[in-house]
């Protein structure tokens, strides 16, 4: 498992505006000067956290997908983040994994954050994704999935990263700064949280917070309140000590989730 180049772009995000958006992090990510091997975007980062999904709901082919294969094939890099999908009369707060090659998976939202209705508006995921790159597990997961730990659960050394892309807001914040270094602790990997910045269309305001902590809970990157490009290395041979160590997986509770 070679070392992980990791790229966040935590962002100020122009309510329901694709346009501006992706403009926006086209010329933020022109900054890069350095190789990586992903770039992360925050949760729904065309449009902002909207229940707008009828105005705003794109296809699989459509202009935020286009723009994701452009700028993984410019990087030769995976791209990834979440946007709001239309498919067969429903909508998906969708995380897109886009390769170099145009290739691509998704995850969809498994918790729905009812608290702003968004579970009126969007329909749940129920699978989860687990994708591999440069010999790394990688689980990615969407906000609200944060606080549910046993969906999160790192069975069988499923993944060696956790990320999670957010529109997480500033009043909770204390909540995402103290359940992902629990999630990586608990399950000996690596956790990514990238989030948003700046007052949204209901005037909520988001302070970021993005952060990478180690297996052992270590702060390998952290930024508040402002607007952030940021490269930086996970270290494959800190999974595999950690584990070696401290073997507690193998020790954990086996479940299965019923549907």
């Amino acid at each position: 498992m070679d070392n992980l180049k990791i790229t966040v772009y935590q962002g100020y995000l122009f309510w329901e505006n694709t346009d501006k958006n992706l403009q926006n992090i086209s010329l933020r990510l022109s900054g890069i000067r350095e190789k990586t091997n992903l770039i992360i975007l925050p949760e729904m980062f065309n449009t902002g956290f909207t229940m707008n999904a009828e105005a705003l709901g794109e296809t699989m082919d459509g202009k935020t997908m286009q723009w994701m294969q452009k700028t993984a094939q410019k990087f030769e890099c995976v791209v990834t983040g979440s946007i709001i999908i239309k498919e067969k009369d429903k909508f998906y707060n969708r995380l897109l994994w886009v390769r170099p090659d145009g290739t691509h998976e998704h995850y969809d939202k498994r918790h729905l954050f009812a608290l702003g209705k968004e579970d009126n508006v969007y329909t749940a995921g129920t699978k989860k994704l687990i994708v591999e790159l440069n010999g790394w597990k990688i689980c990615p997961v969407i906000c609200y999935d944060l606080r549910f730990p046993v969906w999160l659960r790192n069975v069988d050394e499923d993944y060696d990263l956790l990320m999670i892309v957010a529109n997480w807001p500033e009043k909770r914040a204390l909540h995402w700064r103290t359940l992902i270094p629990a999630r990586a602790v608990e399950n000996q990997s690596y956790v990514i949280g990238v989030n948003r910045v700046g007052h949204d269309g209901n005037e909520v305001y988001h302070s970021g917070d993005s952060t990478c902590i180690d297996p052992n809970g270590n702060v390998v990157y952290y930024k508040r309140d402002e607007e952030d490009v940021y490269t930086f290395s996970i270290i494959g041979d800190e999974v595999k000590k950690a584990r070696r160590a401290m073997p507690f997986l193998k020790d954990a509770d086996r479940f299965k989730i019923e549907e």
